[in-house]
């Protein structure tokens, strides 16, 4: 008998090399013990061989369906599993074909073990509701979830790449996973008592949800097979869900019984109470930003919080205007304010902003001599569940604000103005430019400083791979000591 030990209970890897031993020397399945690191020692263990058997020259294919399949079901908490699929594989030696047969007991098996593996990651990925832990810089969010499979390490690069700009740790029973900003790492699992139960936002998501809950398109049964009962307890809009089924019928009939509304009229882009988008009596159209009138930054940032030159300031908390020392010589564009920026009311405090923080330094720039501010000054998002996702600005809402950036580069006059992203150039040049043809080179606006054009500190948060966000960000900082270099040399001539 031999006993294989794996690392961990997801250790696909150590499965794979002592399965190819085994089988390479005609081992037989049911000669072969399977158990993880930490279990219980079986009491034939004492008699067992727990060496593997050096693997003999040549070597034997397996279709990729068969990998495939094996790296989902591995992660299903029968323990079986590991025995299954070395059975698969010992079978597959002498029929290629056998992944074919959908009706034989063991590719039936493990076909519904990936099933169930795949379902589980779905549901983690439908039914996580993070909860806010401290504010502004310190803030974090956290959410419990409670896998039937061992699938967080699966799961979690989803949110990695949905939730790029927010902080988040997903606590689990067995495992739990924390996003940084830059990657995805795993500590033990830990109690639910650990996670906590409610956040300043509840009361906002839950009147959300029964806002957006349509009475007349309820069925009970698809909603519940959707959103299954045994995820309820961690939903923070599960205690809704009763009493508004309860009260679907008397709403639908009020509905029905109500008279049908006008459909709304298209909003005026410039209401009364808001700054006209066009110039003012006494000021000739302005040709270029030097034709703007220069207004101290005070009055321009009251202004701009009444903005509503495109639609959105609607969903938006506040208007997130620029910040820094109003003759500075360096003004930084980004491309709009995020989640944390948008409660704060500041720009660059967020996971973004602590990266350019970081940069800035770097390369030797002080930040608190640099003015910074965003093409678009109203954070723009979609609702998911809890959370405010970022939607990029288009065209119209980039030249909706673009009055503001002139404004803001009419009073402060800086040497050098860096575009950081395709948004914050489009502002600055006027026009569509492409970041990877023209970052690092300093040009002459038409019309007054210099500027240059460098990524988003956000598009390095979101590279997935760590060697490519390390050589990135070098580039970045690389960029920024052209812009120091820049501003030196200004200040010579």
């Amino acid at each position: 008998m031999h006993v294989v030990t794996l690392d961990s209970d997801t250790d696909f890897d150590g499965w794979r090399q002592a399965a190819r031993a085994l089988a390479m020397n005609d081992v037989k399945p049911a000669d072969v013990s399977w158990r993880v690191k930490g279990a219980a020692p079986d009491l034939f263990d004492d008699q067992a061989d727990t060496q593997l058997p050096e693997v003999p020259k040549g070597a034997f294919s397996v279709p990729a369906s068969f990998m495939e399949l094996a790296e989902s079901a591995i992660l299903h908490n029968d323990p079986n599993r590991f025995a299954l699929l070395y059975r698969l594989l010992w079978r597959l030696r002498t029929n290629h074909d056998l992944m074919e047969i959908a009706t034989d007991p063991d590719v039936a098996q493990a076909n519904a073990l990936a099933r169930a593996v795949r379902r589980d990651v779905h549901k983690m990925h439908a039914f996580v509701r993070f909860r806010e832990v401290g504010r502004e810089r310190e803030a974090r969010y956290v959410a419990w979830f409670e896998p039937e499979h061992h699938i967080v390490e699966r799961a979690a690069p989803f949110f990695a790449r949905r939730f790029a700009d927010m902080p988040w740790s997903i606590l689990t029973p067995e495992l739990c996973a924390h996003w940084d900003g830059s990657r995805v790492s795993f500590t033990p699992g830990v109690s639910k008592a650990e996670a906590p139960s409610e956040d300043r936002l509840e009361e906002v998501w839950l009147r959300y949800y029964a806002s957006i809950f349509n009475p007349a398109r309820l069925k009970v049964k698809a909603m519940e097979k959707e959103m299954p009962k045994k995820y309820w307890q961690n939903l923070p809009e599960a205690k809704l869900i009763q009493p508004l089924i309860a009260a679907a019928s008397r709403r639908t009939s009020s509905m029905i019984a109500e008279a049908g509304t006008e459909p709304h009229k298209p909003q005026k882009r410039v209401e009364e109470t808001a700054m006209s988008r066009k110039p003012k009596a006494h000021a000739p159209a302005a040709e270029t930003s030097r034709d703007v009138e220069a207004t101290d930054l005070e009055t321009l940032r009251e202004e701009a919080a009444s903005c509503r030159a495109c639609p959105l300031w609607k969903d938006a908390t506040q208007t997130v205007f620029g910040e820094g020392p109003a003759h500075a010589p360096l003004m930084l564009v980004g491309e709009q304010p995020g989640d944390k920026e948008d409660l704060a009311g500041h720009p660059f405090v967020g996971p973004a902003g602590q990266m350019l923080d970081r940069a800035l330094e770097e390369a030797g720039i002080d930040r608190s001599k640099v003015y910074v501010t965003n093409a678009v000054k109203h954070f723009k998002f979609v609702p998911r569940g809890k959370i405010r996702l970022h939607q990029k600005p288009n065209t119209p809402e980039i030249k909706a604000c673009r009055q503001w950036y002139e404004r803001e580069l009419a009073a402060v006059r800086p040497a050098l103005v860096v575009a950081m992203g395709a948004t914050a150039a489009q502002a600055v040049f006027g026009k569509i430019t492409q970041v990877t043809k023209n970052r690092g080179h300093v040009a002459d606006l038409p019309d007054g400083p210099k500027a240059m054009v460098t990524v988003h500190p956000s598009y390095l948060l979101r590279l997935p791979d760590a060697d490519a966000k390390a050589r990135e960000y070098e580039r970045f900082v690389e960029d920024l000591k052209i812009a120091a270099a820049a501003i030196r040399r200004a200040h010579a001539a």
